[in-house]
């Protein structure tokens, strides 16, 4: 098995989420992540979604995704062909005594402290996967109390965009 990145581009309805959600749950697919926002076609939103999967098997779930009225485009995304980005929030202890070297770790992995307070700072980094659990790796002996991390946003480079694609078919 190996790790897909599936970009769908569908209709903003309710329910649609779980509906897609739920066609790899019934083939015992495991989500590794899943993002979801808005787009730059209003009603149209997208869903980036990686599983771990055979490529057979990924073939009909995506035929099968194709049929869901709401699902206007689906496309794999390669890791070479595409722009592929975590984004990750980490509250980490940060007294006086250490507070200087956590901001050092800060500045060489170039994230961001985006609040202060007197015993923790939290601390906002973006990258690849190999990026960010480095720095997760580096920041943890120094006490990590909470992490909040996103799904994978990923979107194909060069001039073609899959809303483009899918508005004039």
């Amino acid at each position: 098995m190996s790790k897909h990145v599936l970009s769908l581009l569908v209709e903003d309805t309710p329910g649609l989420l779980t509906r897609v959600a739920g066609l790899f749950a019934r083939r015992g697919f495991n989500i590794h992540s899943l993002a979801v926002g808005v787009t730059e076609v209003p009603g149209l939103s997208r869903i980036t979604v990686v599983v771990d999967v055979d490529k057979l098997p990924l073939e009909q779930v995506t035929k099968q995704l194709n049929k869901l009225i709401n699902v206007v485009k689906i496309v794999e995304l390669d890791p070479a062909a595409s722009v592929q980005r975590q984004h990750m929030l980490v509250k980490v202890r940060a007294d006086n005594t250490t507070r200087a070297n956590v901001l050092e770790v800060v500045s060489l992995f170039r994230a961001n402290v985006v609040d202060y307070a007197s015993d923790s700072v939290v601390i906002e980094i973006t990258g690849d996967q190999g990026k960010v659990d480095a720095f997760q790796k580096a920041i943890t002996p120094f006490g990590i109390k909470e992490i909040s991390q996103s799904g994978l946003l990923a979107l194909g480079r060069g001039p073609k965009s899959i809303s483009e694609r899918a508005l004039r078919a």
